[in-house]
């Protein structure tokens, strides 16, 4: 009998003209490990929800169709029937947690369930060691980072030991150290039995251990079977970010594609004229060139006792891409809300076009540096997408037609105008999010995790547009976990570890300094490593992996 049973599933939003799931024909075996891919919109947080009754229940709308998990009807049974059957970790880790410590919010479900004390004790030192929060079990969830949150999350939902996990983009946030461990976390609990489906754009997390993957494209399943037998086929109209190992064979002709760095090496991938230059090409600012738009001097920042900030000493020049990289927690966010005055430093200085943001009011601040939250939620608030674009130029009387409609265009959003951006998938949401934070034309963009549940479209046209910003002078700021994209756009990158600068320069040169990578738990790129092996170890190309199988480690 199959864990799971969908039958000519139709699925329409309460405030949509058009079906969000479209005849929809899907069974899942008890044991399976499911990669579930798609574009921005196409369905994948939808298709999850339904798992646990959240649609039709919470989510209201019209639904057609059969669903049947774990042998219940989700039609008749209750979200609450669900609960020990299926668990789920929103794409939007905060909205799920809300209880006073990571204790408390994992023994929350247990003591839901009835177990008795001492075996909710149990599992919660099980969740905590097993995910790596044990040094945060006193902390209140809303005082973590968004990666730390995330994994907070799914150590609640962990403890509950569900039949099906479902997962909605759980390595969004996550720094590469911390992907590793949830990847190895979801072997484990996949290996005792527990059937995983994972909802994820960053396909290269999931990859090698999916023994299944499911495409979605407008609410339909358009492609479904062994990861690699799919990642053959003429996947561009679906608009997936495929790995960049596959992108790089695909266009060598090599096939069978290899799903890690490793097989491509073996296959031979990896010569310069092959690898190409990242898509990054204006230089770098220096101070011999443009003026310093942002400047921090002796930057520390405390709060609640803990040295967040410790001594940062930066400068950034006016038509400048520069990205903060470096581990959850490492003090990314917390620099990024200094340069619109969000934070005010303990002692030091922040300068932003010349102005102290001691001295200055934020909304003063808000007109030159344009801010995009890491969790778009927080900054949401009107009752349509048009609105939303609007506010800030109506607020300062600016608005500018032209921009806007530009905006709209570039990111899509045209067919999502009178939405309630409440009711879009979080990717939607920081689509709406970037355009309400540029309509305003500031002279500095701050993008905290600018990637997150984006699909590859999103992420070619995002970097096409922060290009033409810096060349129309426009400074770029950003922090990311995602290096492939911050190759793309970053030509200076700036490592934190605890607070700290631990190195700053080109891409390569952050990731060929192996301390710094370490302290700031840094995954160095497909590219980067393709590239160093090849100067190493040049190797011929050959089109078949299976002459190379035997050197795959």
């Amino acid at each position: 009998m199959p864990l799971v049973d969908l039958k000519r599933v139709r699925y329409q939003y309460e405030d949509s003209s058009s079906y969000a799931l479209d005849e929809i024909d899907l069974t899942i075996e008890p044991g399976e490990y499911v990669l579930l891919a798609g574009a921005s919109g196409s369905g994948k947080s939808t298709l999850c929800r339904l798992f646990n009754g959240l649609i039709p229940h919470f989510h209201g709308g019209r639904l057609n169709g059969r669903v049947i998990v774990d042998g219940l009807d989700t039609q008749t049974h209750r979200v609450v029937d669900l609960f020990a059957h299926v668990g789920m970790v929103f794409q939007n880790p905060a909205a799920q947690l809300f209880n006073s410590t990571v204790e408390r919010e994992i023994a929350f479900g247990l003591e839901s369930l009835g177990l008795a004390p001492d075996e909710i004790a149990r599992r919660i030192r099980w969740a905590l060691e097993t995910t790596g929060l044990a040094a945060l079990y006193d902390r209140p969830p809303n005082t973590l980072s968004g990666g730390e949150q995330q994994t907070v999350a799914l150590a609640a939902i962990l403890a509950l030991r569900p039949r099906l996990l479902v997962l909605d983009e759980p390595f969004t946030n996550l720094d590469p150290q911390a992907i590793e461990r949830i990847r190895a976390i979801l072997q484990t609990v996949h290996g005792t039995g527990t059937t995983v489906l994972v909802a994820e754009h960053r396909l290269h997390a999931s990859l090698q251990d999916a023994t299944r993957l499911v495409i979605l494209h407008n609410g339909r399943i358009v492609s479904d079977g062994p990861p690699r037998e799919v990642l053959q086929e003429d996947l561009s109209p679906f608009r997936l970010n495929t790995p960049f190992v596959v992108r790089l064979a695909k266009k060598a002709g090599v096939y069978p594609v290899p799903l890690s760095v490793d097989e491509a090496i073996a296959a031979g991938l990896g010569t310069d004229g092959m690898l190409g230059s990242p898509v990054a090409v204006l230089p770098t600012a220096t101070s011999s060139g443009s003026p310093a738009v942002v400047e921090l001097r002796d930057l520390t920042f405390v709060r609640d006792g803990r040295p967040v900030l410790q001594n940062i000493n930066l400068a950034v020049h006016a038509g400048e891409c520069v990205a903060f990289v470096g581990k959850n927690g490492s003090g990314k966010t917390t620099l990024l809300k200094h340069l619109n005055g969000l934070y005010r430093p303990t002692s030091g200085m922040v300068t932003v076009l010349g102005k102290d943001t001691r001295r200055e009011r934020v909304g003063d601040l808000a007109k030159r540096v344009g801010l995009v939250f890491q969790n778009p939620n927080d900054q949401l608030f009107k009752a349509n997408v048009r609105d939303e674009i609007e506010a800030g130029p109506r607020a300062l009387r600016a608005l500018d037609r032209p921009w806007i409609d530009h905006l709209i265009s570039e990111f899509g959003l045209a067919h999502l105008l009178d939405r309630s951006p409440f009711n879009l998938s979080e990717g939607e949401k920081k689509r709406v999010a970037f355009s309400a934070a540029l309509a305003t034309h500031p002279s500095i963009f701050v993008l905290d995790e600018p990637t997150t549940g984006q699909d590859g479209s999103f992420r070619q046209a995002l970097s096409r547009l922060l290009s033409n910003l810096r060349k129309q002078g426009f400074t770029v700021i950003l922090a990311t976990h995602d290096l492939e994209f911050a190759e793309c756009v970053a030509p200076r990158w700036i490592a934190l570890s605890a607070g700290q600068i631990v190195a700053h320069g080109s891409p390569d040169e952050v990731m060929r300094n192996t301390s710094a990578v370490e302290r700031a738990a840094l995954r160095p790129t497909a590219r980067f490593l393709l590239r160093q092996s090849t100067r190493s170890h040049p190797a011929p190309l050959t089109t078949s992996l299976s002459a190379k199988r035997s050197q795959v480690q």
